[in-house]
């Protein structure tokens, strides 16, 4: 591993997508002046390279912390552990020797298991205090568990508060088309202690790093019963487990370059095949985030979308992008799930797994009535500046 130092920018943008009355805002990452080239290592697997801090589709590396080690005993999901530590482009990983023993599926079937999972979170209110947004994410439990970004999730927890008029939806299918309620199973308090002051900022930057929420499908939006099991996504955990030049799929439900009317009523999901360009740690010789390079993904609206390996399983989960006039021009990039569990491990002292072999009603209750108040409380400051 290499710290990035003054070689990797601090922050990409953010990849979900604010509405206004008259179209879509997009959040960009920092002009080309103020985001450095990036220093990177040779493992990975996807295709998008970002640099530094970014804007968001969801959230992209450069600058972050290392999160504090697991505990010992299981605390209430509600809890969080804050720790710091620098991000930094890595060389040192080492490939898993033979991670499957089977052979890779077909990019037809990865790409059906994956639009099958992916949804659209969308964020809408009548009022003018909170804007609308649209983000992705991704499906990874059979009983209705989403992964998404905390930047993403926000808003969620926003909506589920009575002095704000927002409501959100799960939508699915495309065009897109509103089939859930989703509430707040768990986000990172550390995430909404650094970065809830951004959330009136145009243009949010960040690193990736405790960017990640689950939300629970609590309920329908549409009068049909819910699904006794829904379409999802295994996740990978393990550590290392794409290298530079992987091939994976990335999805989610870009909507930078259409307008709001569109992102609203026939938005469409989309998929791209590409191979992962570099790997970045955030200081402790895993691999943390995955360069994906430029493709269509590579938009506002991605954020919380799927990064999958050619043998179906869930390897990252979309944050962020560098700036560009086109997506080409652009390096999109996620966080790893390897990250992600080891990250919630030591806020939570429950692995990801864990969690999900839990009761996500009751996790989900017991988010909202211990951490949730506190979290609403640090947003509706900033909102009612």
């Amino acid at each position: 591993m290499q710290n990035a130092g003054s070689e990797l920018p601090l922050r990409f943008g953010i990849l979900f997508v604010l509405f206004l009355a008259i179209g879509l805002l997009v959040i960009n990452p920092p002009s080309p002046a103020s985001v450095p080239a990036v220093a990177t290592s040779t493992a990975s697997t996807a295709a998008a390279a970002a640099s530094g801090e970014t804007s968001a589709t969801t959230t992209p590396v450069a600058k972050s912390t290392a999160t504090s080690s697991p505990q010992s005993s299981k605390k209430p999901i509600s809890e969080a552990i804050k720790s710091t530590s620098p991000l930094v482009a890595t060389n040192t990983a080492e490939r898993i020797p033979k991670p499957y023993p089977t052979a890779p599926l077909p990019l037809a079937a990865v790409n059906d298991a994956t639009r099958a999972a992916i949804v659209n979170i969308l964020c809408t209110t009548p009022t003018g205090l909170v804007r609308p947004i649209s983000g992705s994410g991704v499906i990874i439990s059979p009983r209705g568990v989403i992964l998404t970004n905390a930047h993403v999730a926000q808003y969620v927890l926003l909506a589920e508060s009575a002095r704000v008029n927002l409501e959100c939806f799960v939508r699915t299918g495309s065009p897109a088309h509103i089939r859930w309620i989703p509430r707040v199973l768990y986000l990172p308090p550390v995430w909404i202690e650094e970065h809830a002051s951004e959330i009136t900022t145009d243009h949010p930057l960040g690193t990736g790093e405790h960017d990640y929420a689950l939300l629970f499908i609590a309920g329908s939006a549409d009068d049909n019963p819910l699904p006794t099991d829904y379409p999802y996504l295994t996740a990978d955990v393990r550590r290392n487990i794409g290298f530079v030049d992987d091939s994976v799929l990335a999805a989610g439900y870009p909507a930078e370059f259409i307008g709001g009317l569109a992102a609203t009523n026939d938005l469409y999901s989309a998929s791209s095949a590409t191979t992962i360009k570099k790997l970045f740690t955030f200081g402790t010789n895993s691999v943390d985030v995955l360069s994906l390079g430029g493709i269509i993904v590579a938009q506002s609206g991605s954020s919380g979308g799927a990064a999958v390996n050619m043998w179906g399983y869930l390897i990252g989960l979309i944050t962020t992008t560098s700036e560009g006039t086109t997506t080409a021009n652009r390096d999109l990039r996620a966080i790893t799930l390897s990250y992600i569990n080891r990250d919630i491990t030591a806020q939570t002292g429950a692995d990801l797994q864990a969690i999900l072999n839990g009761d996500p009603a009751l996790e989900t209750e017991d988010f909202s009535t211990r951490a949730a108040p506190d979290l609403v409380t640090q947003l509706l400051k900033i909102l009612f500046k």
